[in-house]
């Protein structure tokens, strides 16, 4: 499985013509986690809770209910048991201190369904033990 991380995903949804390509072209089931799925809804949310006017208003609603259809379109990988384990081996190791939350989450969901993670973050993910990277972008 080749799980796309939320930058990668963003990309794929603006049409970046590698990645998308990558995507169609693609061998194995491609899917990304409910990390990527927050950050992603969190964003049009909080564009929405802060719109300053009536139109502003009516383009988050717009964004977010676009981005619920676009979201659809790929297969969630969950948190399961195996992934909270994954996370906690990872957050011993004080080398990983730096990489944020939602990247050390997103690199347990993948070294517990043993996914290649599609990313361009490749300089704080290269540091996760046993991680396999691909990146689409560059």
């Amino acid at each position: 499985m080749m799980l796309l991380d939320t930058d990668t995903v963003t990309l794929f949804f603006a049409g970046h013509s590698l990645v998308t390509e990558r995507v169609f072209a693609a061998t194995e089931p491609i899917a990304t986690s409910i990390v990527t799925r927050c950050e992603i809804l969190r964003g049009r949310i909080e564009y929405l809770l802060k719109a300053a006017n009536g139109e502003q208003l009516g383009q988050a609603q717009r964004l977010l209910e676009q981005c619920d259809r676009d979201l659809a379109k790929f297969q969630v990988v969950r948190i399961r048991p195996t992934t909270g384990s994954e996370f906690d081996r990872l957050r011993l190791n004080r080398k990983l201190r730096k990489i944020g939350r939602g990247d050390l989450l997103i690199a347990a969901v993948a070294l517990a369904d043993r996914a290649t993670l599609v990313t361009r973050n490749t300089r704080d993910f290269g540091q996760v033990p046993g991680l396999r990277l691909e990146n689409w972008a560059d």
